[in-house]
C-alpha cells in the first residue's frame, strides 16, 4: 500500500519497481506497456493531489540519485534526488539553484513536474531553472527532450514520460541575511514589502490581525555561527509545533481557535540570521496537514487573501493554520501555474484527521473568482473545463503528449479528468 505524506492519498499497486538505473525504468515501461498497465513515477510523496495513485505499476526513482554533472552554470542531476541531496552537492562545488524552495524534502523530478517555487519575486520556480531533461517515453526509448519541448515537459505532471535526469542552471552559492518578525497585513501585502528583497513571503492566521513575515536578502558578510543559524531555523519549527498544539486544542474547543491564533501570532519572535540560502529558507514541519494552493494574478493577492479571511470569519470555520502567501514572476511553463503572469500565491492547510474540504471549498471558490488556478501538487476540484479555460497552451501541450505517449502508459484517473476531460 502506498500513501502520501499526508496520508490522503493511498493506493495499493498492481507492482511498484525500484530501478537502479535508467535501463531498469526502460525495461519497467516496455513491460508495461506491453502489459497495458499504466505506470505512474513515485517521488517523496509530497504532492496532495492524485498524480501518482495508481492500481497499475507504481515507479519508485528513489534509486536514481546523485548529480551526474557540473559544466559552467550547468548541472545535471538525477531525477530521484531529493532538494536536500541537491543543495548539498552544489553548496560542496560553491554553487546553488535560484530557484529557492523553502521545503527540501520533495525529489528534483516532482518538484519541477509539479511547478514547486519559493517566494521570490523575480527568479521563476525550479522549474524555470530547467535547461534540459532526458525522459522515457510511452514506448520505453529515452529521449533527451528537444527543446522546442522544454516548455511542455518543465511543468509536466508526469504525463509525457519517466524522467531520469535534469539539467537545471546553477549560480554562484548565494549567502542571504535572514529575517522575520510581525507586520500589519497591510504593510505585508504591500508590494514594497513582498518585491522589494530577495525572497519574501509572509503567513497570516484567520481572526488574527498581524501577519507573520519572513524575508532575506543577498549578504556580504561571512555565515553567522552554525549555533546561531541553528536558533534561527529553531524558531521557525518551534513556532510550527505550536501551531500543531494550537490546532489540536482547537479540534477540542473550536471556540477557541480565534483566541490562539492571536496568542500565536503575538508570541512570534523577530531576528536576523546570515547563512547560505538553503540552511536559513528550509522549514520542517513537525505536523502534517491536508492543502490546497493557488496562484492569483498578482495585481488579484491582497483582494483575494482579504477576500479568503472574511469568508472564513463569517463561515466561523475553525483554522488552525494560517495562510501562507508568497509571490514570483510569470513562468513559461505551459502548464505551470504562474504561466504568463507574475503570480501572487495564497496557500491554506487542514490538519490531517479532520475534514478539510469546507476550507479547501471555499479557498477554490474564493480564489478561482480571481482568475487564480490550483498548485498541481495540492488538493482542488479542477477537471479539463477548467484547465482548457485557464492554460492557452493545453492544446500544444496534448499534441507533444499525443507524439510522446500516445497510447497513454502514464496516466491515471486524475490525469484524464484533469488533461482529457
Amino acid at each position: 500500500m502506498w500513501t502520501n505524506w499526508s496520508g490522503g492519498q493511498r493506493c495499493g499497486p498492481a507492482a511498484t519497481v525500484r530501478p537502479l538505473d535508467e535501463a531498469g525504468v526502460r525495461a519497467a515501461v516496455r513491460r508495461a506497456a506491453g502489459n497495458r498497465q499504466r505506470v505512474r513515477p513515485v517521488g517523496a510523496g509530497h504532492s496532495f493531489s492524485p498524480l501518482a495513485v495508481t492500481t497499475d505499476v507504481a515507479l519508485d526513482l528513489s534509486a536514481l540519485t546523485g548529480v551526474v554533472s557540473v559544466t559552467g552554470r550547468r548541472a545535471r542531476v538525477r531525477a530521484g534526488t531529493t532538494l536536500a541531496e541537491l543543495n548539498a552537492a552544489l553548496a560542496e562545488r560553491g554553487l546553488a539553484v535560484a530557484g529557492l524552495v523553502d521545503l527540501d524534502t520533495p525529489t528534483v523530478a516532482g518538484a519541477v513536474a509539479t511547478g514547486t517555487h519559493g517566494s521570490t519575486p523575480r527568479t521563476g520556480s525550479l522549474s524555470a531553472q530547467v535547461t534540459g531533461m532526458r525522459m522515457i517515453d510511452g514506448t520505453g526509448a529515452a529521449v533527451e527532450v528537444p527543446d522546442a519541448e522544454l516548455d511542455a515537459a518543465r511543468t509536466g505532471l508526469g504525463a509525457l514520460g519517466v524522467v531520469t535526469e535534469v539539467e537545471l542552471e546553477v549560480m554562484p552559492a548565494l549567502v542571504l541575511r535572514a529575517s522575520q518578525a510581525r507586520m500589519p497585513l497591510d504593510e505585508a501585502l504591500a508590494a514594497d514589502y513582498l518585491d522589494a528583497h530577495r525572497w519574501a513571503e509572509f503567513s497570516v492566521f484567520p481572526y488574527a490581525q498581524d501577519a507573520l513575515a519572513r524575508w532575506a536578502d543577498e549578504a556580504d558578510e561571512e555565515p553567522d555561527p552554525p549555533s546561531a543559524v541553528r536558533t534561527f531555523v529553531e524558531r521557525r519549527v518551534v513556532r510550527a509545533a505550536a501551531v500543531g498544539g494550537g490546532v489540536a486544542l482547537g479540534r477540542s474547543v473550536p471556540r477557541l481557535v480565534p483566541t490562539i491564533n492571536r496568542v500565536a501570532t503575538a508570541l512570534t519572535g523577530t531576528g536576523s540570521v546570515t547563512d547560505l540560502a538553503h540552511r536559513v529558507l528550509v522549514a520542517r514541519p513537525v505536523v502534517r496537514w491536508e492543502e490546497g494552493e493557488w496562484a492569483l494574478p498578482r495585481e488579484a493577492l491582497a483582494d483575494g487573501v482579504r477576500e479568503l479571511l472574511a469568508a472564513i470569519s463569517d463561515r466561523e470555520l475553525d483554522v488552525g493554520f494560517p495562510l501562507e502567501v508568497r509571490v514570483g514572476p510569470a513562468e513559461t511553463g505551459w502548464l505551470h501555474p504562474a504561466y504568463g503572469r507574475a503570480t501572487g500565491w495564497v496557500a491554506v492547510h487542514a490538519a490531517t484527521g479532520t475534514d478539510p474540504e469546507p476550507l479547501l471549498s471555499l479557498a477554490a471558490d474564493v480564489l478561482g473568482a480571481h482568475a487564480g488556478r490550483p498548485h498541481w501538487g495540492k488538493r482542488h476540484p479542477w477537471t479539463n473545463r477548467e484547465v482548457a479555460e485557464a492554460y492557452p497552451k493545453l492544446a500544444d501541450f496534448r499534441t507533444i503528449r499525443d507524439h510522446r505517449d500516445p497510447a497513454r502508459v502514464f496516466t491515471n484517473s486524475h490525469l484524464d479528468s484533469v488533461l482529457d476531460g
